[in-house]
């Protein structure tokens, strides 16, 4: 065995020589990453790009080479990243002060503009977090505290999410969706909206009630004066039978039972207010 050694020995250290270059050059690129291959500093070639329309299983995924020491692989990954905005406070057009917690999910999808303007996936989480923050507070900042509990809250996500897109495009990035955890007043402010909403509903009630006290009066007066109109046009067609009907009214009234269920009229025979009664 020795004398093997001793006669093939440049044979060996050259086959051990090759097996390490060849372990060096391999990279196993899987499904979920890209490799992006680096000499002297610049991207040379890309392996398992994204694509949108490849099926899995359809990629560059699987086994390539490099140059042993000369190039490196930067490994990217493929799948959905999170960026986070730390929470702060928004002023609102309506002048409330909201406490406002987002993140953003996105991708890489151009890997040699990313290795050129970032590097690595973290710088470009790290770049992304403050113009995230920017987007937001500048977009919340155009509407009201109450246009956020309703569907116009979809729209200024949409506005958010373009702003930050525009940006991202300059790391190699796509923003995928954005979302508002939380959009909440600071502690004290909820109570004090709470009564200022009360307040305002209270002053609209007042409004509504006014213009209902208006509206009755002007609808009283028109029935009264239409019911004149009538009363004068059957007086003129029939002055007796009108004022027998109205006596009838009047008795009607004048006799009625009280709430305490009896009533006490002294009243002369001759009296001017009865004739009616004694008229055949």
């Amino acid at each position: 065995m020795g004398s093997v050694w001793q006669d093939y020995k440049a044979a060996w250290i050259a086959a051990g020589l090759i097996i390490v270059a060849l372990l060096l050059s391999v990279i196993v690129v899987p499904e979920d990453e890209q490799a992006v291959v680096v000499q002297a500093g610049r991207p040379v070639r890309v392996y398992n790009t994204f694509s949108a329309k490849a099926d899995y299983g359809q990629t560059d995924a699987g086994i390539h080479f490099r140059i042993p020491l000369v190039e490196q692989v930067i490994r990217i990954d493929k799948r959905l990243l999170s960026v986070d905005m730390q929470q702060q406070q928004v002023l609102s057009t309506d002048q409330q002060r909201l406490n406002v917690d987002a993140y953003a999910r996105y991708r890489i999808i151009d890997p040699v503009r990313m290795v050129r303007s970032a590097g690595t996936t973290e710088r470009v989480t790290q770049q992304l977090e403050p113009i995230l923050s920017s987007v937001v507070r500048q977009e919340l900042g155009k509407r009201t505290f109450q246009s956020l509990l309703t569907a116009e809250r979809g729209k200024a996500m949409e506005n958010i999410r373009d702003g930050l897109d525009r940006e991202a495009r300059e790391y190699g990035a796509q923003v995928i969706d954005v979302r508002i955890k939380r959009a909440d007043l600071p502690e004290g402010a909820l109570a004090a909206a709470f009564v200022r909403m009360e307040a305002g509903r209270q002053e609209e009630a007042k409004t509504i009630s006014a213009q209902g006290l208006r509206d009755a009066q002007i609808i009283r007066a028109e029935a009264e004066a239409r019911a004149a109109g009538i009363y004068a046009a059957s007086f003129g067609k029939d002055a007796a039978f009108y004022d027998f009907y109205r006596a009838m009214q009047s008795y009607q009234v004048s006799f009625a039972k009280d709430q305490q269920g009896g009533k006490t009229i002294l009243l002369s025979p001759n009296n001017a207010y009865l004739n009616h009664f004694r008229e055949p």
